[in-house]
């Protein structure tokens, strides 16, 4: 079943797709970086480097090779939706949301999957949520939406989406089931990646120590993107005064205001999932290092396998890992379309 990946970033969403059985024939972003990870890690696919807010569906026609396409997922940036009355101002920013909706009235898929971040469900009182899904309803899909956890399908990361799935023949998707199992822990997702950091395909130095890890490694060649941030001494201190879990909270009083942000000297949890990791800023800690994740941990923690290799700068490869949707997630969500689609 073939599929494109609108905004696909470095192809967190298209790999849990992939992994379900779904063919990524093509998949679309601005950012040249993004598309040569992509490109990189989805051999059979072909990543092109476009502003979806500047080409129109039929641009790409050519690049498809004759394929048709079932399946349209992507994350349009939202964040030029604005509130008046009872719909969407236009705003320069909305042309990519609506992009995606030309996207998906130019070739008719069976289904569409869209992501976003969860208040785009209630902002202005649901205008927002509304007016998405007037627009595909008028395309003639029907469409279902819910908040997923990450954690809750595996993914060592309390991060929440709101998903919006369309179907064209008129059946209500049904969300996959929360896994039942213990969430994995942040502690399992990253205990065999050392303090140190280790070259690009060296062996890994400690051994597995969960089940977790172990998924993480298969067809892995080797360690890749572990190289740890050098802090100056007095930030080591400061995060060192902080304990497993712990946050500015913990540190003396004159040592609080340090960083004007809430989320400040956050230390990962060892025993939990972890919280939404963010695109590379120098807030969020190591349970227990004192420094800042890796790419490799973050993407650990964002379910990327150990054989999915970033490329481009380290701020670049922070970046990439971050804004992507966690592949498990991505895949729990795929395999249930799938088997929808196929019935």
């Amino acid at each position: 079943m073939n599929c494109i990946d609108l905004f696909c970033g470095c192809g967190g969403l298209s790999l849990g797709f992939e992994k379900a059985g779904f063919d990524i024939i093509l998949g679309i972003d601005a950012w040249q970086d993004a598309i040569t990870t992509f490109n990189f890690n989805h051999k059979k696919s072909k990543g092109i480097c476009a502003d979806l807010s500047k080409i129109n569906p039929q641009d790409v026609q050519s690049q498809l090779e004759g394929k048709s396409v079932d399946v349209i997922i992507g994350g349009p940036p939202c964040q030029g939706f604005s509130v008046a009355g009872k719909r969407i101002i236009d705003d320069v920013r909305n042309t990519l949301y609506k992009n995606f909706v030309n996207f998906v009235s130019y070739y008719k898929p069976k289904a569409f999957m869209m992501e976003n971040v969860p208040n785009i469900l209630s902002i202005g009182d649901g205008i927002i949520r509304e007016q998405i899904l007037s627009d595909f309803e008028q395309l003639g899909y029907k469409v279902t939406y819910k908040i997923l956890m990450a954690s809750d399908y595996g993914v060592p990361q309390n991060r929440k989406r709101a998903i919006f799935v369309g179907l064209k023949n008129g059946n209500e998707f049904k969300f996959p089931e929360s896994l039942s199992s213990n969430k994995v822990t942040s502690k399992e997702a990253i205990s065999d990646l050392p303090e140190f950091s280790v070259p690009d395909g060296a062996e890994y130095p400690i051994e597995c120590q969960s089940d977790y890890q172990q998924k993480m490694r298969i067809n892995s060649q080797g360690l890749y993107n572990h190289e740890i941030t050098i802090h100056n001494d007095k930030t080591k201190e400061i995060i060192a005064l902080v304990p497993d879990g712990g946050n500015y909270k913990n540190l003396p009083k004159e040592l609080q205001n340090t960083r004007k942000v809430h989320i400040a000297w956050t230390r990962l949890n060892s025993q939990k999932p972890s919280f939404t990791i963010d695109c590379g800023h120098r807030h969020h800690f190591h349970y227990s290092f004192n420094r800042i994740p890796t790419v490799r941990e973050s993407a650990r923690i964002q379910s990327f396998p150990d054989d999915f290799i970033f490329l481009g700068s380290k701020t670049s490869q922070y970046k990439q890992a971050g804004n992507a949707v966690p592949v498990l997630m991505a895949e729990s969500i795929a395999a249930k379309l799938k088997e929808t689609l196929d019935v």
